[in-house]
Order: structure tokens, then sequence, then C-alpha cells
């Protein structure tokens, strides 16, 4: 891995770890925000959906978007949305400013798919999912850091987290302007922008569920999402109710779980990718997770939890890094940015519907049928794994495109 590679992964690194603390600094306080305003409950829980309803339309369209400009071009406007989003909660008095404030930062984000896609960009099939794993890495610790943080500072005000979020954001901004380079080199931006398939068109879009490697994979993604986010939005619900644990022992408990993710995907994803070939990676994490999972809905106490969730923090992490990086080695050079907003969307999507079955879930047949169907899910994945995506060819077989033919076929 050259000098430069290193810097600029370092950069994107630091992008995406200052960007998840931002968001993570004011996640946990918005119910108690909203409140202030007099928002219901149900009314609170619409905050965090219309987020995800911003994200699940706007990333595909970004992704599109800096294909035919450039990355850096489109990170900055999301970063300035960012900025923008943060200061109106910061300065909001009314409820409807707080929802403006999510809808803007919703339709102005997918700076993930875009972190995903200038990676893609300057990473080689070898270095790929060394490097994509850098952004679970910054996930993880960003979360891990950012709920802390914004709960010390909320004992100044709500809305002070919110401006710290900005700043922070506005830090982020000023380190692309100076320090990040665009990752599309200027000829092949020139192509890109007059090839017909940059434009932005759901046709084009919709192509890549047909394609006989990235359907699959794009589908995979899906499921995963959806199993995982079952158990993470859901944990701390469970964990009350279930094993009687007070909020600060369910966070040191999610604590842990981040601090493995960060060690799998930020560390020992190179090591393995380097060992195994990525879609064996697949469909073991996804039996992995599949045992994981249904072990979790039958954890009796802390200790028995705690050793299921270092399973489910490994496959996680391993599968959350890697169906990405064999994701975009089958996918036209053009059609990155939007394929990963693609992708980024299906797990908006599955944020968006997870929460609402597992609460009726736990509510109305208890831990064991939210671990059940989790479960159930990865299971099916696995079968769907091994089926459509185990027997396919390589990179370079004529039945899947490649990186390596979109180069060509892009003029």
């Amino acid at each position: 891995m050259s000098k430069e590679l290193k810097r600029q992964l370092a950069l994107i690194f630091g992008f995406v770890f200052i960007d998840l603390l931002g968001y993570s600094l004011i996640l946990p306080l918005l119910p108690y925000y909203a409140a202030n305003f007099g928002a219901s409950v149900a009314v609170i829980g619409l905050l965090g959906t219309v987020n995800a309803i911003g994200q699940l339309i706007a990333a595909p369209v970004i992704g599109r978007l800096s294909d035919r400009y450039g990355r850096r071009p489109l990170l900055i406007v999301a970063i300035i949305g960012t900025v923008v989003a943060f200061l109106m909660l910061g300065f909001a008095k009314t409820l409807f400013l707080v929802f403006a404030s999510r809808i803007v930062d919703g339709l102005l984000g997918g700076n993930t798919a875009l972190a995903r896609a200038y990676i893609t960009d300057v990473t080689d099939s070898k270095n790929r999912a060394r490097g994509l794993g850098i952004i679970g890495a910054a996930f993880g610790l960003g979360f891990i850091i950012g709920p802390a943080m914004g709960g010390f500072l909320s004992q100044y005000g709500y809305n002070v987290p919110a401006f710290v979020a900005a700043g922070l954001s506005f830090v982020n901004l000023i380190a692309v302007l100076i320090w990040l380079p665009e990752s599309l080199p200027a000829e092949e931006r020139g192509r890109m922008r007059t090839n017909p398939r940059t434009a932005f068109s759901l046709k084009f879009l919709l192509e890549e569920l047909r394609r006989p490697c990235v359907g699959p994979l794009l589908n995979i993604r899906l499921f995963y999402s959806i199993a995982f986010t079952l158990f993470q939005a859901n944990f701390a619900l469970y964990a009350k109710e279930h094993l009687g644990l007070a909020a600060q022992n369910t966070a040191y408990v999610l604590t842990y779980v981040g601090l493995l993710s960060v060690l799998v995907q930020g560390f020992a994803i190179g090591k393995l990718t380097d060992r195994f070939r990525e879609r064996s990676l697949i469909y073991t994490g996804t039996i992995i997770l599949a045992v994981a999972l249904l072990a979790w809905g039958f954890a009796p106490n802390v200790w028995l939890l705690l050793v299921v969730l270092a399973p489910i923090a490994l496959s996680a992490g391993i599968l959350n890094t890697v169906i990405t990086s064999q994701t975009t080695k089958f996918i036209l050079k053009e059609d990155i940015g939007g394929t990963l907003g693609l992708a980024n969307s299906m797990q908006t999507f599955a944020q968006i519907i997870a929460p609402g079955i597992g609460g009726l879930l736990l509510q109305y047949g208890g831990t064991w049928t939210l671990g059940a169907l989790a479960s159930l899910i990865m299971a099916g994945t696995a079968l769907y794994t091994r089926k459509k995506v185990m027997n396919q060819p390589e990179a370079d077989g004529p039945h899947c495109y490649c990186e390596e033919e979109a180069i060509p076929q892009t003029g």
C-alpha cells in the first residue's frame, strides 16, 4: 500500500469518524430535545423516520451525481448540508424546525455511500476490503464516543451538542477543502459527464438488481441489514425487559460490541481477505450470524450474553465490509456511486421497518421470537448466498461485470 493511498485512507477515516461523532452526539438526545417542544412519543418516533426516508430517497441520487461530477464536490455539498441541519437544530425554537433539520440532514446526506465510492476509486481489488474496513471502524468509534460526549454536553442545554456537532462538521468541511483530493482523474470525469449511463436514471439503477453478480449481493445486503437491525434497534429494550439492565449497564454492553466491531473492521478484515475468498467469508459470516442471533434470543443472563455477542460482532463486522467490497468488484466504473447509494438505501429501508417489527415481537412473543426471526432471515440468506453467489464466476468471468471490464466500456 503506497504512502499516498495510506494518506487518502487516513483522511477518509477522519472524515467518517468526525461525521459519525457529530451525528451520534445528538442522536440519543433528540427525544429529550423534541419533548421540550411538547412532542408526544409517537411524534418523537417520527423524527428518526423522516431522516431515514430522506436518506432512502437521496442516497442513490447523490451517489449517481458523484459518478458524473466526482466524489469531492458531492462530499462538500453533503457536509454543508450537515452543518446547516445541525445549526437549524441548535437554533430551533419550534418542533417544525426540529423536523426540518432532520429532513435536510437526510436529503443532503449520503456521506457514507460517497466515502465508500471514494475508497473504491483509490483502491485495487487486493486492498479494497482493507480500505472499506476503515469506514466500519470509524463508524464504531464514532458511535462509542459520541453518545458519551453528547450526554456530558447536554448538561449545558440540549442545543449545545447540536452546535458542537455543527462545529465538528465544519472542521470536516475545511479538511476536505484543503486536504482531500478528487478520487476520479480529470480525464475520467470528462468521460463520465458525457456518458449517458451517469445521468440519473431509475432504470439504470434497477438494472443492477438484475445483474448475475451485483443483484444477489445487493439482496444479501438487504437481508443482512434487516436481521442485524432487528437485533441492534431493539437491544436496549431487550436488555431492559429481559435482563433488567439499567441504562448505564446497557451502554457498557453496547460499547463492548462496538469495540469488537472496530477491531474486526479496522484490523482483522485485511488479514481475513488475504487468506480467504470474499464470497466464502460472506457465506460463513451469514451462518455464524444466524446461529449467534438465535442464541442471543435465548441468553438467560449477562455473562452468556457477552459470550454470544462476540460472534455477532465478528460476523457483522465481516459482512458489513466484505459484502460492499465484493459488490464493487462487479460494478461498471460509471455505476459505482449510484449502486453504492442504492445499497445505502436498502440499509436505510431496513432501519425504517426493523424497529417496529422488533417491538411487536418483544411485546407479544418474547425475546426468543425476535432472535428466531433474525436467525431465520440469516439462515435463508446463507442458502441464498450458496445458490446465487458461491458458484458465480470470478470477477473476470464472462457472466459478471467487473471494474476491469468497465474501463473500456465507459467511452
